[in-house]
């Protein structure tokens, strides 16, 4: 018989189907706590626990000077553990109950501008080669498409359709989506497939992205890809695929595109989640407006 944890992670994974990235992160805060009750509390089974408990953890945590955001993240991650305890009838009362998440300071993610994006790719200039043709392209996809980092790196070679100049990618929640691809990054993806025909021992190869051994990227090595690529041109503190994404949803909302669209391909199930986005989108109204008007002259 399946314990509670793994009956939660069969629920995460295939009921929510949540990412095994997201999966695994839920399952290590569970145990995190569980091992945390075991010491304080001399209690081998978190099924039954009360709030108190709960925030001893979370003082101990704040102690230890875990940062609010991370506190919040392993308290969803309880709060979703005994929703499913209880939609599953193991327990009669929720101990999470009454519990409100800590204040967190908002934090506003900045895109990187046109200009950073124009001076980069002339910095790159003409890549020759696998590796440099295929980081090229990594990073004119992150900009041109939205795609998450997960995204691109799952991006199977049979879900690339350069006849229609479409992307089939799975986000999250395996949900899938279709995103255009502009004639100028069709024809780098035609360049990068030439280069890739010629790579030896392929080991991954139904996925589109790979090293020069054959094998499917890592989720570091692409963040370390764009963090080495932006440092040349961007004195921002935060250099990742996520600011990228971010920097596409900015640049299509502050050229005219409607939320709506933005929201479509960025692959979010509201407009609550794309509208993090319009902060920018309204600093540049704020200053066509102010250039504009004839009462400011």
């Amino acid at each position: 018989m399946k314990s509670n944890k793994e009956a939660f992670r069969d629920y995460l994974q295939f009921e929510k189907k949540y990412s095994p990235h997201t999966v695994n992160a839920y399952l290590n805060d569970v145990t995190f706590f569980e091992d945390f009750n075991k010491t304080h509390f001399e209690q081998d089974n978190i099924d039954q626990v009360n709030y108190s408990q709960i925030r001893s953890w979370i003082v101990s945590l704040v102690d230890q000077n875990v940062s609010n955001v991370s506190v919040n993240r392993k308290m969803a991650s309880l709060k979703s553990f005994y929703k499913f305890l209880l939609k599953t009838k193991q327990i009669d009362i929720n101990p999470m109950l009454k519990h409100k998440a800590l204040k967190t300071p908002k934090i506003v993610q900045i895109p990187f501008s046109e200009k950073e994006l124009t001076d980069l790719i002339q910095e790159v200039g003409n890549p020759v080669g696998f590796e440099e043709i295929r980081d090229r392209l990594i990073v004119e996809m992150f900009y041109t498409t939205g795609m998450r980092r997960a995204e691109l790196i799952n991006l199977m070679l049979r879900n690339v359709d350069l006849s229609s100049s479409v992307i089939k990618v799975l986000g999250k929640r395996n949900k899938e989506r279709i995103i255009p691809l502009l004639p100028v990054i069709v024809d780098q993806l035609k360049l990068y497939l030439n280069e890739r025909a010629l790579v030896e021992n392929i080991v991954d190869g139904e996925y589109f992205f790979i090293s020069k051994k054959g094998l499917k990227l890592s989720e570091s090595f692409v963040y370390r890809l764009i963090n080495s690529y932006f440092s040349k041109v961007s004195e921002k503190v935060k250099k990742s695929p996520h600011v990228l994404r971010h920097t596409f949803a900015t640049h299509l909302l502050n050229n005219g595109a409607d939320l709506n669209s933005v929201k479509e391909l960025l692959g979010h199930s509201s407009l609550a989640s794309t509208q993090v986005y319009t902060h920018n989108s309204l600093a540049e109204l704020k200053k066509v407006y102010t250039n504009a008007h004839p009462r400011n002259k």
